[in-house]
């Protein structure tokens, strides 16, 4: 009986183990066909954080480039352990950079096209940061107010909240801009240092514990 056991529990750490490995190897190669996958029309993304659970809403029609991007890296474990490192109080929470240095810089330049704004940057909807035209890579932010005014000029939204607002506007703030945006050119030390680096210098940044695609 305790062999059994025994075998059970080696066998299940063995294919954990291996599991972890192959998430890892393919999130170091973004040239793999996996992340070319289409998103769904309609898909849910769940965030469980360390404030709670945010769910959003994701239409491919919104935003095609983007959304198939989003939902390739949430269904691949891009983003657990990511830290909302940039919080504009009553404005915008910036995330995106993995925790793990080396996937960071892998995906730092790997950048999709433009998709043209249909959805306006309204308090609840997620869109992608970015420097340059066409320069979309992994940071999102979510809107915490009605940034219209500003923000539909060039961010394109993919998504939206529909449960877990409340959750999103209790992030811990602290910090304001942190290590800055992406044209703030501050963001060496985050894509060399990973979640290490941020733990050090702001420890105290909430993070997405796992980001699921629901089912």
């Amino acid at each position: 009986m305790r062999l059994g056991l025994l075998l059970v529990v080696v066998v299940t750490t063995v294919q954990a183990t291996v599991s972890r490995q192959s998430s890892r190897d393919l999130l170091l190669n973004p040239d793999h066909a996996e992340w070319r996958t289409q998103a769904p029309a309609l898909s849910t993304i769940v965030f469980e954080t360390s404030k709670g659970r945010i769910v959003f809403e994701m239409r491919r029609e919104w935003a095609p480039h983007g959304a198939d991007r989003f939902y390739n890296l949430v269904r691949h474990g891009f983003y657990d352990g990511a830290r909302f490192f940039r919080v504009r109080p009553a404005t915008w929470i910036q995330f995106g950079i993995p925790g793990d240095p080396t996937i960071a810089q892998r995906w730092r330049a790997r950048t999709i096209p433009d998709d043209p704004l249909r959805e306006p940057n309204v308090r609840g909807t997620m869109a992608f940061a970015f420097r340059d035209p066409n320069g979309r890579s992994t940071q999102a932010f979510i809107n915490l107010r009605d940034n219209r005014e500003t923000h539909d000029k060039e961010f394109v939204p993919f998504a939206r909240v529909i449960e877990g607002m409340d959750v999103a506007d209790t992030l811990y703030a602290g910090y304001g801009e942190g290590p800055g945006g992406i044209r703030a050119g501050k963001q060496d030390p985050v894509f060399q240092g990973g979640n290490a680096y941020l733990l050090k210098a702001f420890p105290q940044l909430d993070y997405i514990v796992a980001a699921s695609v629901r089912r």
